[in-house]
C-alpha cells in the first residue's frame, strides 16, 4: 500500500479534524467525504462520536445497530447544542453566511436549490462546518443571494451569537476557519500540492490567512496534517475500499 495520500484523503482527514475532541456529541456528515471523516474521526481519535442510519438508529462505523435515536431525541440534541452538522453550501460568503436554496433574488430565482431546510437553526444551536468539494468563486462568494445557514456578522446583528460556532470550512483546496478579523474566513491550511495563490483565485473575496498574507505556501501557511498509515489504511481498506472519495475529489 504505498503512503502518499491523495487530495481526497487529506480531505477526509481534514473533516475528521472537525470533530476532534468533541466528547459525545452526534455528527451530522452531509456528503460522502464528510461521512468517511465521521467514521475515521470515531475510529481513532473521537471514540466517544454518534453516528446514525441518516433515519433513527445510531450505528457503528462498520452499519452495526447501537441505538435508538427517535426524532424527538434527535430535535433534542440539535437544540441543546449536542450535534456538530458538517454541510455543503451552494454559496458561503466571508462571514460564513450560506445558501443552500436559490441563485439570482429569490423573488425570481434563475435556480431552485435545497431550500433552507433546517440550515438556520443548525447554525443558530450547534457547531456547523461547511463542505466544499470544488472551491470556486462561484462558490465563495461576496454576498450570498439567500441567506439559509447563519453567518457571523447576521448573528451579532441579531444578538444570537451566544451557541452560534462555525469551527471549519473545508474544501477541495484547504481548511479555512473564521479566525480572520471581525470573524470573516481565514486560510489556515492548503492541501499538499495547492498553491496561496491558487486557493486566492478561487475565492470571491479577500481571504485572511494563517501566518500572515505571503505569496505563497511557504510563508506562513501550513499544510493539511499528514494522515498516519493506520489512517490511511482505514480509509482505504475499512472505510471506502471502492474508492469512491476519488471520485468526489480530483487532484
Amino acid at each position: 500500500m504505498t503512503t502518499t495520500a491523495t487530495r481526497a484523503e487529506y480531505c477526509v482527514i481534514a473533516c475528521a479534524e472537525a470533530w476532534r475532541d468533541g466528547g459525545e456529541v452526534l455528527a451530522s456528515p452531509m456528503g460522502l467525504i464528510p461521512s468517511l471523516g465521521a467514521r475515521l474521526a470515531k475510529r481513532t481519535f473521537s471514540p466517544g462520536l454518534l453516528l446514525t442510519d441518516g433515519e433513527a438508529l445510531l450505528v457503528g462505523t462498520d452499519g452495526t445497530v447501537e441505538g435508538w435515536l427517535p426524532y424527538r431525541r434527535h430535535l433534542t440534541m440539535v437544540t441543546g447544542g449536542r450535534r456538530h452538522v458538517m454541510m455543503g453550501a451552494s454559496q458561503l460568503d466571508r462571514f460564513g453566511n450560506q445558501n443552500i436554496s436559490c441563485i439570482g433574488a429569490w423573488e425570481r430565482p434563475s435556480r431552485q436549490l435545497l431550500g433552507v431546510r433546517g440550515a438556520p437553526v443548525n447554525t443558530l444551536n450547534n457547531p456547523v462546518s461547511y463542505w466544499v468539494p470544488r472551491h470556486s468563486t462561484r462558490v465563495f462568494v461576496e454576498r450570498v443571494d439567500m441567506v439559509c445557514g447563519v453567518g457571523h456578522d447576521r448573528a451579532a446583528e441579531a444578538g444570537v451569537s451566544r451557541f452560534h460556532r462555525l469551527p471549519r470550512v473545508v474544501s477541495d483546496l484547504g481548511v479555512l476557519d473564521f479566525g480572520g478579523p471581525g470573524h470573516s474566513m481565514r486560510l489556515v491550511s492548503l492541501h499538499p500540492g495547492v498553491t496561496l495563490a491558487q486557493v486566492r483565485a478561487a475565492t470571491g473575496f479577500e481571504l485572511a490567512v494563517a501566518g500572515g498574507a505571503g505569496a505563497d505556501a511557504g510563508a506562513g501557511v501550513p499544510y493539511t496534517r499528514e494522515p498516519s498509515a493506520e489512517e490511511l489504511r482505514l480509509i482505504r481498506e475499512e472505510l471506502d475500499p471502492r474508492g469512491l472519495r476519488e471520485r468526489e475529489v480530483r487532484g
